[in-house]
């Protein structure tokens, strides 16, 4: 049976929405846009190499995956994280999408998520890493399919924005796995389910 784990930038007061780009997602009126830029060093692209260098599938809702289309899916540069975000299979979870063509190595999951996930899961195959993909992991979470959490715990706060849970999310109980402190605050948190 695979595992499922899921990777997030949060701020202290549960903050997930648009870590990257001032545009990234402005959903609801979110004018706080690229938070993270400024907390990268050396020590958060170590450790986030180190879970990209662990053999896996990508798991992706639509949104995400669309946007990783544009971010990733042209580069030639040489970075890790291109490297394994291209040649990963991708799967994507989708009840709107036609096809998963517009990246290489990426398979549609349609329709209900938790199902399709579940019965992925299921399968023998790599672990499943989901980056992002804050409404797929709230779905998933809920039908307790998800084994482990990185979360990448920024020191500020933002007072509006996407939260990783809205509202009650049902009692699962994790045990801290790892933790790593980066040169400018941010507690990389690694979870794993009971």
């Amino acid at each position: 049976m695979r595992q499922v784990s899921a990777t997030l930038s949060v701020t202290l007061d549960g903050v997930v929405q648009g870590l990257g780009r001032p545009d990234e997602d402005t959903r609801g009126g979110f004018t706080h846009g690229g938070w993270g830029g400024r907390y990268n060093d050396q020590v958060l692209g170590r450790e986030m190499g180190k879970s990209m260098s662990k053999p896996g599938d990508m798991l992706f809702g639509h949104r995400t995956w669309t946007d990783f289309i544009t971010a990733w899916s042209t580069r030639e540069d040489g970075n890790p994280f291109t490297t394994h975000m291209n040649a990963a299979t991708k799967y994507v979870c989708s009840r709107t999408l036609e096809n998963a063509d517009a990246w290489q190595n990426s398979v549609l999951l349609k329709g209900d998520a938790a199902e399709t996930v579940a019965e992925l899961k299921a399968e023998d195959g790599k672990d499943l890493m989901i980056v992002g993909s804050t409404a797929l992991v709230r779905e998933l979470h809920a039908a307790g399919l998800v084994d482990n959490y990185q979360l990448l715990i920024h020191p500020l706060t933002l007072g509006a924005g996407m939260r990783l849970f809205e509202g009650p999310a049902p009692l699962t109980e994790f045990e801290l796995t790892d933790s790593v402190t980066t040169t400018k605050g941010v507690i990389i948190a690694r979870y794993s389910r009971k």
